[in-house]
């Protein structure tokens, strides 16, 4: 079976959503916050007009996805351009098998198509292993009221 990366569409949605929710489902966190914050993770019609969002496909099922919007740059190492990767997740029957590396190395190719120097991400505490084995830089907090405490810099 091979997987196709493409970037999403509204009717890609659900399958999206779904992902989504498998994958926040497994985090180690207590169940009613899971289930309370599941909303906010969620993408809707209004969001893929922000954000560019890819799926991964596989016999036209959506196995994963990584969303990705223009980083703010007071979030940026200093003097630095990129992306923030808003979202990346992979279906939980369907991780380690490399396709959360290739949505990230798809980014990370924006990145370089638009000129810019790298893609900031700010990582969900369970997810904080597969950017370090990737060799991301994790950043300092600067402004402890400001920055967030797991944010990993890959430069492009």
């Amino acid at each position: 079976m091979s997987i196709a990366y493409r970037a999403a569409g509204k009717a890609d949605l659900p399958a999206i959503n779904g992902v989504i929710e498998r994958a926040v489902m497994t985090w180690r966190l207590p169940e009613r916050v899971k289930r309370l914050s599941l909303p906010l993770y969620r993408y809707s019609e209004t969001d893929l007009g922000h954000l560019e969002v890819w799926v991964a496909e596989e016999d036209s099922v959506v196995t994963g996805l990584a969303a990705w919007e223009p980083a703010e740059r007071a979030d940026l190492p200093e003097g630095m351009s990129g992306l923030l990767l808003h979202g990346l997740y992979v279906d939980p029957e369907r991780q380690r098998q490399g396709i959360g590396a290739h949505l990230l190395a798809v980014c990370l190719e924006r990145s370089r198509e638009l000129g810019l120097d790298g893609v900031l991400i700010k990582a969900q505490a369970d997810a904080e292993p597969f950017f370090q084995r990737r060799g991301l830089e994790r950043l300092p907090v600067r402004d402890e009221s400001r920055d967030y405490a797991l944010r990993y810099w890959h430069r492009a």
